[in-house]
């Protein structure tokens, strides 16, 4: 597509454009599988940057977290062992709801994840900004730069975040970039000219405050967990040797086995807004690039800015306030609540006009950023365009919002990229597998109309997609295809043997008489006549697992007879070129969806909005036809 002036001589098998956290996980997976990879990036410096909020999980998110690391991913760990605070989400509630949340010291962060990729085997790490992709008919070949570079690669993986023609916002002054002080990427009209179709959305942060400004006398506190919830399955692993690890933690085993994290953990601090902070917004409105035409891209509905809050939310009085720090090193706050594009000034009226922030100092402003985005109905499942061969995308370019939802989509991506080039059977996940399977499948089924969030909403089958058992569903198949190996592998094996052991007992308790609430009380040195030396058999994770597999029993496996049966769904494979025009009872408007998507199975097919029972019927009727022609 562009004429360049060098070829660089190392030939690679997958190229990923951008060091994000999409970038990080496509590059580590597909080296994992023992190909030759370069990861570019514009700047090596903002490799792993946490560009919003230095935080990891929360509902949903914590799940996938969980889950990419039960897959060999690098973000669990990276988390565990930056880490400043930990809790865990909803732990009052269902064990379906209950989800991890870690806030990070974000240069610890960022210094480490670059650390673990140039250690990584088989992967290059190169600065400079791809202007341009190589294609040859309708297959990817490599790779050009801004400086008149070119690097060849049989897969191409982009996953630029908000650079495609980033446009950011303070009041009415914008500038180009993607991140306040980083400048975008031309690689929409390279997009453009091969026949894909690109969109537009905004996201948003809040300004960042000098924290010595702040009167935390003011404000509520907020302590993690005293007993840190871990991301990794693998965090007893973080510790000696480990020396760019920014925790002041330690780890030590238990009796059972199982690691004991000791960190000390950073407060956060809570505030809210009030009528002032609000008549200040509302007064200022036709200031905002939002309230006054500038910005055109769509934001996410499910974190909206301050803006947006005061005007779609009058009755309400106030909103909460999260102060939170972002890192052991600096005195930065991150207030959380308040994204916003309003100009500087009106930033720090109302600012000042919350309990606690009187005097704060805004070190950093808040702004809105444009980007452009591919809708991801172009895609396969495996994250491959359907237009050309060997490229994939993953992250914000397939309208998905947050580090987690990225990270996830990286992970499947360079997995399948080198997959491929390996000529091995793809990785794919379902619906049932997990909630990076029900984000992939939400994305390529049904595309986006907003920035993609995950919640746990989302999943028909969240009791059986819980986070602590992320390592059961997903090693297994990981080690499969190679993503997951060794010692993770095997410790994941003797759990699996140690709870089939547990509910066997279990069952056999039961059946004896013994009931639930009792045998699963905290021991001291019996329970009902059960000797400690037998509850000592199973780790304080086995426990509560087996407490959710009994106390839960009948749903999970109502649940399990619904994946059973949405599976026989799945069997049913549609052809690839199969011209839907031609079906008879087929609607116009099923026609069109099913064209625009390309449905692998006929469960996919039942997924895609607009496509009904009867449309089903009439394709499967053509499918068991054809299988018998």
């Amino acid at each position: 597509m562009q004429n360049a002036a060098y070829t660089f001589p190392k030939s690679y098998d997958v190229i990923v454009i951008g060091g994000g956290h999409a970038g990080i996980e496509a590059a580590l997976a597909a080296a994992r599988l023992n190909c030759e990879v370069a990861l570019l990036t514009q700047n090596l410096d903002t490799i792993g940057q946490m560009s919003c909020n230095p935080a990891i999980g929360g509902l949903a998110k914590g799940h996938m977290v969980r889950e990419i690391d039960a897959l060999g991913g690098a973000m669990g760990l990276n988390t565990d062992a930056t880490g400043i605070q930990f809790r865990m989400l909803n732990a009052g509630k269902g064990p379906s709801v209950r989800a991890p949340r870690a806030q990070c010291d974000k240069k610890a962060y960022q210094f480490r994840m670059k650390h673990l990729l140039e250690t990584q085997d088989g992967l290059d790490l190169h600065q400079g900004n791809v202007a341009g992709l190589q294609v040859s008919g309708d297959r990817i070949t490599g790779v050009s730069t801004n400086l008149g570079m070119s690097f060849r690669a049989k897969a191409v993986i982009i996953s630029s975040g908000t650079f495609m023609r980033g446009l950011m916002h303070v009041g009415k002054q914008n500038q180009r970039g993607g991140r306040m002080g980083d400048a975008g990427s031309t690689l929409s009209e390279t997009l453009l000219s091969l026949g894909f179709r690109v969109e537009r959305f905004k996201t948003g942060t809040p300004c960042r405050l000098n924290g010595r400004s702040i009167d935390y006398s003011a404000c509520e506190r907020q302590d993690g967990d005293e007993s840190p919830p871990l991301f990794s399955f693998m965090a007893d692993t973080i510790g000696a040797g480990d020396d760019i690890a920014e925790t002041n933690a330690t780890f030590t085993l238990n009796q059972w086995g199982n690691p004991l994290f000791h960190v000390e953990q950073s407060p956060c601090w809570i505030t809210y807004t009030n009528g002032s902070t609000h008549d200040l917004i509302r007064s200022n409105l036709d200031q905002s690039p939002m309230y006054s035409g500038m910005i055109e891209g769509v934001g996410p509905r499910y974190c909206p800015s301050i803006e947006d809050k005061v005007v779609k939310f009058a009755d309400r009085d106030r909103h909460q306030v999260f102060l939170e720090p972002e890192g052991r090193h600096t005195n930065e706050y991150y207030v959380n609540g308040v994204s916003t594009s309003l100009p500087y000034s009106v930033q720090y009226e109302f600012i000042r006009s919350i309990a606690g922030l009187e005097k704060a100092e805004i070190i950093r402003p808040g702004y809105a950023v444009e980007y452009d985005y591919c809708p991801p109905d172009q895609l396969f499942s495996t994250l491959e365009t359907k237009t050309v061969e060997g490229l994939y995308f993953a992250g914000q370019i397939n309208g998905t919002s947050g580090y987690e939802e990225a990270a996830g989509q990286g992970l499947v991506a360079g997995a399948n990229a080198a997959l491929k080039i390996l000529a091995r059977p793809a990785f794919t996940l379902s619906r049932a597998d997990s909630y990076i399977g029900v984000m992939i499948d939400d994305l390529v089924t049904s595309g986006v109309t907003e920035p993609y969030r995950i919640f746990t909403s989302r999943a028909e089958y969240r009791l059986l997609l819980r986070q602590d058992n992320a390592d059961l569903r997903l090693t297994p198949i990981a080690e499969t295809c190679g993503l997951a190996c060794g010692q993770r592998a095997e410790r994941v094996r003797i759990k699996a043997q140690r709870l089939s052991e547990g509910i066997k007992l279990g069952g056999q308790l039961v059946h004896e008489g013994l009931k639930l609430d009792a045998w699963f009380r905290k021991p001291d040195n019996t329970v009902s006549g059960l000797p400690r030396a037998l509850l000592n058999q199973f780790p304080e994770e086995i426990w509560s697992l087996l407490e959710i597999e009994f106390k839960y029993a009948g749903y999970i496996q109502r649940q399990a007879t619904m994946v059973e049966r949405t599976r026989r769904m799945e069997t049913y494979l549609i052809p690839s070129d199969i011209d839907y025009s031609i079906l008879s009872g087929l609607k116009n408007e099923a026609v069109v969806r099913l064209s625009a998507v390309r449905p692998a199975t006929l469960g996919q097919a039942g997924r895609i909005s607009g496509i009904t029972p009867a449309d089903i019927a009439v394709l499967a009727i053509w499918l068991n036809r054809a299988e018998k022609a």
